[in-house]
């Protein structure tokens, strides 16, 4: 398909579009992207769109950034990739920016202070139920189990997050060839294959001249990647120093960005125990808060490290006492930037030779071994977030039962009733504000 039969004036405005009604996960997020470009513009035949998400699925990174960033690619060369990645985050970045200062300014208010009251146990039962989501669809059978509970054992033993990461890609490659048949990975997001009719890029349409592999052409992306990222860290290093809290920002989300095998709530126990207790850039509570706000927001839920770059430099004073706002909002750039720059070299690096293959990814059962490990992480961070709010003061304190009854009543609502991800994160909300207003709470 040449790129002239779709302006990129018309794809820019779908991705701007994309980044602001982007909620739901990544889940949702790739849903709205397959209605939208295989079932209504018919931008992509659907073979080819779940053949970019198969290999997104396999990258460290929010896949559902990494989607729109190679069918913008693929459509439109680099730039059009450039455009569809960052106008699918953009959005969530001013919005969390804003929202990160309200909290900052007026989180003591009492209604605000209400508010998240609510919201914290909601966000317990959402996490709790991510870990079900995952672990219907990841531990198939007893071995998938074990790699589950040994990565929980493992994490609350302080074991690091990419120490558990590559045992389960080593148990996972070893058991693809020993026990094929316990490693199998399942469908791709439980989508088939059907026919829409024809699409500007179908199944069978020839490749581009820029999306054909040359190993001077993944040279090239790799390198101007690694440039790009060293000049950044170097800029930083410069002008902040080294130990600076910029500096050491841009470092660790480097590192966290190459780690998100199996989606956000894999990587955020690794987050937010680095935040909190390494680099003392929030408190456990503000973490949980900050995970609420990137919950219902658009965008990636990885998006988080917004919040935690805006209150680290916030909380750091790291323009000094009065610049916090714009300390907060380098602090937000610099997470973000570090963050999702890996994702865009590995796109544009590896697609074409995605493309030029077309054939069928060899790495699903170190995939089905990491997807089986996040169970565990997740539901350790699961752990970790219960622990600060249903015990505010500590154990062995009394457990504070409203924020259990608010939890219970959300993860009831989620996994019996079907009920969205926003509406309960909002329901809970007016519930700590009105528990608050009446002092029972």
């Amino acid at each position: 398909m040449e790129s002239g039969r779709l302006s990129l004036g018309t794809a820019v405005r779908f991705w701007l579009k994309l980044g602001f009604i982007s909620f739901g996960g990544p889940t949702g997020q790739i849903a709205i992207m397959h209605q939208e470009l295989v079932e209504r513009r018919r931008w992509i035949s659907e073979g080819r769109f779940l053949h970019a998400l198969n290999y997104c699925m396999l990258l460290p990174g929010p896949e559902a950034t990494q989607l729109a960033t190679y069918i913008g690619w693929i459509m439109h060369r680099t730039l059009g990739g450039i455009v569809a990645g960052v106008l699918f985050v953009l959005p969530s970045v001013f919005i969390l920016i804003a929202l990160s200062w309200m909290y900052l300014a007026y989180g003591e208010v009492p209604l605000v202070a209400g508010l998240f009251y609510g919201v914290k146990p909601a966000i317990v039962a959402v996490v709790i139920a991510a870990a079900y989501r995952i672990g219907t669809r990841a531990l198939k059978n007893a071995v998938m189990w074990f790699i589950a509970g040994g990565a929980f054992l493992a994490i609350v033993a302080g074991a690091p997050f990419p120490a558990i990461v590559l045992a389960a890609a080593v148990i996972g490659f070893a058991g693809g060839r020993l026990a094929p048949g316990r490693f199998s990975a399942g469908g791709l997001h439980g989508a088939s294959v059907r026919a829409y009719g024809p699409a500007l890029i179908d199944d069978h349409t020839p490749l581009p001249t820029h999306a054909v592999f040359s190993w001077r052409k993944l040279a090239t992306h790799v390198g101007a990647g690694v440039i790009l990222w060293a000049l950044a860290l170097a800029g930083l290093a410069l002008a902040a120093g080294w130990h600076g809290t910029l500096s050491q920002m841009a470092w660790f989300f480097t590192k966290a960005a190459l780690l998100t095998f199996g989606g956000a709530y894999a990587v955020l126990p690794y987050v937010f125990q680095a935040s909190v207790e390494h680099y003392g850039w929030a408190t456990a509570p503000q973490m949980i808060d900050g995970l609420a706000l990137g919950e219902t927001t658009p965008g990636p839920l990885i998006m988080v490290v917004a919040f935690v770059g805006f209150v680290g430099g916030w909380t750091r004073e790291v323009f000094g006492p009065d610049a916090l706002f714009l300390a907060g909002f380098a602090g937000a750039w610099v997470a973000t930037f570090f963050t999702f720059l890996p994702s865009f070299v590995f796109i544009f690096a590896g697609a074409p030779f995605i493309e030029t293959t077309h054939g069928n990814l060899k790495f699903t059962a170190p995939l089905s071994a990491i997807t089986a490990a996040v169970v565990g992480v997740v539901l350790s961070l699961a752990v970790f977030f219960a622990r600060h709010v249903f015990w505010p003061e500590g154990l062995p304190a009394g457990v504070d039962w409203v924020a259990v009854g608010i939890a219970a009543a959300a993860l009831a609502a989620m996994l019996r009733y079907k009920a969205g991800l926003i509406p309960v994160i909002f329901a809970a909300g007016a519930a700590g504000m009105a528990l608050r207003l009446a002092g029972l709470a």
